[in-house]
């Protein structure tokens, strides 16, 4: 690592245990965790694609690069739906220049069975085991077959105060807890906070259903609360990524950044040091 990226992660490290004391340092454990656990460094950084609705598919790379970040939740205005072989083919042979996978697709807005086949025939083409969504309740028994008949896992996204189906990651559990355990959730911490209800407490809570997440932070837990840079808002992000690897989390932190979202190379770049700090603090 050269000496200018060190120079970078100190000043981050600094940053987030000046900045941030009472939340990094409560009782100075954070390098104490048991052997038992994972490592924050485990944990797999990503992107979801909605970050980069503004940019065709070679500029989302270039600044994909530009952060060293190695996975992608793949939108359909990058690889709309109706796409052939030979172009599903291509558009992985881009990723894979860059040193970038596709990992999953969405989220795809299913308000109908139609609609779900049409996401599961696609994820399928695509050949990913994970389609983030959001079905219609009257439609998750239909779901549940899909998830058999495919053993393609199905990660229903939380859209917070605004949203009539599922503002949350209790009312998404509420819905699934008696489904097939391949239909959990893409947790979605922005929208879940701005909801009332406390990030941690639910990744604990809902471990074992939480596929995807989608990582951020807002200005306040309130409706209007808006999307910020990562070390900026009221979420505790060192506390979610202690409990991520506390709860051994296998999936994706898919990274999506609402802000400035026709120029957000700064506030993507700011809020990726910042993560990268925080897990190099923890160890």
């Amino acid at each position: 690592m050269s000496q200018t990226k060190n120079n970078r992660r100190d000043f981050v490290k600094k940053s987030i245990l000046g900045t941030m004391g009472g939340v990094v340092l409560a009782g100075s454990n954070l390098k104490a965790a048991p052997a038992t656990l994972a490592k924050p460094s485990d944990l797999k950084l990503a992107f979801a694609g909605y970050t980069f609705k503004n940019f065709d598919l070679d500029e989302t790379i270039k600044m994909i690069q530009k952060v060293d970040v190695n996975y992608l939740c793949i939108k359909d205005f990058h690889l709309p739906l109706e796409s052939t072989d030979a172009e599903i083919a291509a558009f992985h042979q881009k990723l894979a220049d860059a040193n970038i996978k596709g990992y999953a697709v969405g989220p795809i807005y299913s308000k109908t069975q139609e609609a779900l086949d049409i996401a599961f025939d696609y994820a399928k083409k695509v050949g990913v085991d994970m389609i983030v969504g959001i079905p219609s309740i009257e439609d998750l028994p239909y779901l549940d077959g899909k998830v058999k008949e495919y053993n393609i896992r199905f990660a229903i996204h939380n859209h917070g105060p605004e949203d009539k189906l599922y503002p949350n990651a209790t009312v998404i559990m509420s819905h699934i807890k008696d489904l097939d355990d391949r239909i959990g959730m893409c947790f979605d911490i922005g929208h879940n906070m701005r909801d009332g209800h406390d990030p941690v407490a639910d990744i604990k809570k809902y471990k074992s259903r939480i596929f995807d997440l989608h990582l951020k932070n807002v200005s306040k837990a309130e409706a209007d609360g808006k999307t910020v840079e990562l070390g900026r808002g009221v979420i505790d992000i060192p506390g979610v990524v202690k409990m991520l690897a506390k709860t051994n989390y296998e999936g994706h932190l898919a990274m999506e950044y609402e802000k400035d979202m026709k120029a957000p190379m700064a506030g993507i770049a700011e809020s990726v040091g910042y993560y990268r700090g925080i897990v190099d603090t923890l160890g």
